[in-house]
């Protein structure tokens, strides 16, 4: 679970850093691209974390069922 923990936290905060570079510079420049940019990853960072907490979910659940009919 540890491995697990540090590649969703990986995941998660390599496109929240980048999308709030990019914010920033949209803020700084006014350059549409960079607002493209800062919402698409700004939805990846949504996703991930997400993804994360089904798979932590569905996987405490999964290990409580093999538990009850096999432990």
């Amino acid at each position: 679970m540890v491995v697990f923990y540090w590649v969703m936290g990986v995941l998660v905060l390599g496109s929240f850093t980048p999308s709030v570079f990019f914010i920033l510079l949209y803020a700084a420049t006014g350059e549409d691209a960079c607002a493209r940019r800062a919402k698409l990853l700004w939805n990846m960072t949504g996703v991930f974390a997400m993804l994360g907490m089904n798979i932590l979910i569905w996987g405490h659940v999964l290990v409580a069922l093999w538990r009850i009919w096999f432990g």
